[in-house]
C-alpha cells in the first residue's frame, strides 16, 4: 500500500497530489512536466513535501504536520532512473553488489543467481558498463536495486534514453518483473502502450494534479 497526499511549490509551478494504490505497479502517467519525476523524487525521500504525508505499508516516511521527514537511504526503496547510473570503472558484478553493500546486506548468492536469472545479466558479470548495450545496462541497474532488497522500486522513465528496439527488448523483463519479484513498483512515464502493458493502478497527472485514478481505462478517459 502506497499512501500519498502531498503540496509542493516548485517556483512557479505547484504539485498536489493525494492517491491511495495497492497496485503490484503503480503507473505515473502523465505529459512532461505534469510533475511525474517531482512526485516521485517526493515518494523517494530526494524531495521534501511543504505539507502532506506519504505512507508506505502503513510506515509513515512524510508527515509534515509532526516534524516526520525519514531520510531517502532509511526508507529502503529502489530507484532506476532514466540512465542507468552505473559505475563506469566497475564490472557488472560489482555494480550489483553495490546496493548491497550500502545498505549493509549480507551476501547472499542464491537472490544473486535469482535476479541475474530473471533478468538474463548473468553472462554479463565480468563487463564494463561501456560495453553493454543500452538495453543491458538498464537491466543491471535494475539487478542493482532489487538486490538492495527494497519494499518498493521507483523507475523514472527507464526507457526513455531506449530506441524503439531496446525498448521491445527491456518491457518483458518489465512484466516479468512486476509478474515474479513480488516488489511493488511506481512506474513513471509518458508512453500510454507501457503503461497498458505494465501497470495495474494508473494516476494521471496534468499540470501538477491528479486528473483521474483507477485502472488501464483512464488512459482512454
Amino acid at each position: 500500500m502506497l499512501r500519498v497526499d502531498v503540496f509542493k511549490q516548485l517556483g512557479e509551478f505547484s504539485i498536489q497530489a493525494s492517491f491511495a494504490s495497492e497496485g503490484r505497479v503503480t503507473g505515473l502517467f502523465g505529459a512532461s512536466g505534469a510533475g511525474k519525476t517531482s512526485l516521485v523524487n517526493m515518494i523517494a525521500g530526494l524531495l521534501r513535501p511543504d505539507r502532506g504525508t506519504i505512507a508506505i505499508d502503513g510506515d509513515v516516511v512524510d508527515d509534515t504536520a509532526n516534524g516526520v521527514h525519514v531520510p531517502a537511504y532509511l526508507r529502503r526503496i529502489g530507484y532506476v532512473f532514466q540512465d542507468a547510473r552505473l559505475f563506469p570503472h566497475l564490472n557488472v558484478r560489482a555494480n550489483l553488489d553495490y546496493g548491497r553493500r550500502m545498505n549493509g546486506l549480507a551476501s547472499d548468492p542464491d537472490q544473486l543467481k535469482r535476479i541475474t536469472d530473471l533478468l538474463d545479466i548473468g553472462h554479463l558479470l565480468d563487463r564494463r558498463p561501456g560495453k553493454l548495450s543500452g538495453g543491458e545496462r538498464q537491466r543491471v541497474a535494475l539487478g542493482r536495486a532489487l538486490l538492495s532488497k527494497p519494499r518498493l522500486l521507483l523507475l523514472d522513465e527507464p526507457m526513455g534514453a531506449l530506441d524503439e528496439g531496446r525498448r521491445a527488448e527491456i518491457l518483458p523483463y518489465l512484466i516479468r518483473l512486476r509478474d515474479e519479484a513480488r516488489v511493488p513498483m511506481v512506474y513513471v512515464s509518458h508512453d500510454a502502450a507501457e503503461m497498458r502493458q505494465l501497470a495495474t493502478q494508473i494516476v494521471l497527472l496534468k499540470g501538477g494534479r491528479v486528473t483521474s485514478f483507477g485502472g488501464v481505462k483512464v488512459l482512454t478517459g
